[in-house]
């Protein structure tokens, strides 16, 4: 159960707004953009925003499935940072934009692994 007490409305925001928002390294290197957040149905709680990396003019890119607990709002640059650079980010667990692609739990836990998460599964 969420921490009611650290809840402002400053800290809610509509996931529609999440989508296209930035995600920096420490350094403030831009590494991508959100375009969608996997959800538990159940909690409603956000257990991955899933980021495009790489490519040109949209040829190329990845989905990128990162922990959301990896993810810290900075208000001073507007977006997310992740503590890695985009060499770590090239070798982690990613799926094809034109794939037809199916989560399943082993792929969640390969995911968490990568990136040092807690589980959710």
């Amino acid at each position: 159960m969420a921490d009611i007490t650290r809840i402002t409305p400053n800290t809610l925001i509509n996931a529609e707004r999440v989508e296209g928002t930035s995600v920096y390294n420490p350094q403030g290197d831009k590494l991508g953009t959100i375009d969608d957040i996997m959800l538990d149905k159940v909690s409603g709680k956000a257990i991955y925003a899933i980021m495009s990396f790489g490519g040109f003019l949209g040829i190329g890119e990845k989905y990128h499935p990162i922990p959301w607990s990896a993810l810290n709002y900075d208000e001073s640059k507007g977006g997310y940072v992740v503590n890695l650079d985009k060499r770590m980010l090239e070798a982690a667990p990613t799926y094809d934009m034109d794939e037809d692609f199916h989560w399943t739990p082993d792929y969640g836990r390969q995911v968490d692994r990568y990136y040092n998460a807690p589980t959710y599964w």
